[in-house]
């Protein structure tokens, strides 16, 4: 069987898909246009993000068996499609769900200690205590939007924390003994803090916006690790503004190209995303919740390991 790389990887999935008896061959620069002359040659294809696998593309896969996508999501293929195709679908949320946990922690417990404000006034000379007095994740009530791989790695992480954890998702009876499955309305009326841990569908795009926001009875910390196009950024601003969201670690914005490798479409910056830039009770990183040393490893070993199952 032939497999066709269309992103650079850990340099493992190369060699043990080649030991498995696999043929590797690596395109990195071709457009997708240029992809879709050739790829009738492949078994495979093994991709992260850069363009979509639409029903175009897919036409002229005519003899591909499967799709590996190193990574968690899979909005940018035509899943349908694929799947009407006979096409199989690989993804490796296992791979980097410990990562975006450990990252979804992390900003958390920044934002709740003001550190990138102390640090950044630190250097610059300034010494105010007073003015960043923290607060404690103790005590409070997290919840979760999406009890998958993710928001499950996310809870392991808080065990060590004196916190009651609550989580809706559209699966039922995906509680645990970490998290109380709950409804929205109910999510909604308890939670202190909310991280999302979503798939990019349309139930979850613009999922966060005003009349979302509304809802919760308590001001609350936001989180998203998740997909940028599940908040509305200029609802977001507008709540964080009113004190109605109290601060917010954002690893994805809605901004975002569908390939993650880029943030705006043009030079133009909106107006929500520079109020964003500056207020001290946001952290923003670029899409590098599950982009670890370790997670580029596991989400390989993952691909070949399923791939291993499947087609050996």
């Amino acid at each position: 069987m032939k497999i066709l790389h269309l992103d650079t990887n850990h340099p493992l999935l190369l060699k043990q898909l080649q030991e498995l008896g696999f043929e590797n061959n690596e395109d990195y620069t071709s457009t997708k246009l240029e992809i879709e002359t050739k790829i009738h040659q492949y078994d495979g294809i093994v991709i992260r993000s850069r363009f979509t696998i639409d029903s175009q593309f897919l036409d002229k896969a005519t003899n591909l068996k499967f799709i590996g996508r190193v990574g968690a999501g899979l909005e940018n293929i035509d899943c349908e499609y694929a799947e009407k195709r006979g096409v199989k679908l690989i993804s490796a949320p296992e791979g980097n769900r410990n990562a975006v946990g450990e990252h979804t922690l992390g900003m958390l417990l920044s934002l709740f200690n003001k550190l990138n404000k102390a640090d950044k006034e630190v250097r610059e000379g300034k010494w105010l205590r007073e003015e960043n007095r923290g607060i404690e994740l103790d005590g409070k009530t997290v919840g979760i939007i999406g009890y998958g791989n993710m928001g499950k790695a996310f809870v392991k992480k808080l065990r060590g924390f004196d916190v009651e954890v609550i989580c809706y998702d559209i699966k039922p009876n995906v509680g645990d003994e970490n998290c109380e499955q709950v409804s929205l309305e109910e999510l909604q009326k308890r939670a202190e803090v909310l991280s999302l841990h979503t798939p990019q569908t349309g139930l979850t795009e613009n999922m966060v916006n005003s009349e979302f926001i509304n809802g919760f009875s308590n001001p609350f910390w936001l989180l998203n690790t998740a997909r940028g196009k599940s908040v509305v950024t200029k609802d977001l601003v507008e709540a964080l503004k009113s004190r109605k969201i109290l601060g917010a670690g954002l690893d994805v914005l809605e901004y975002e190209k569908k390939s993650f490798e880029n943030l705006f479409t043009s030079q133009e910056i909106p107006e929500a995303f520079e109020y964003l830039i500056h207020a001290e009770n946001v952290l923003l990183s670029p899409h590098v919740a599950g982009w670890t040393i370790e997670s580029k490893e596991k989400l390989a070993q993952t691909i070949v390991d399923k791939i291993k199952v499947k087609f050996c």
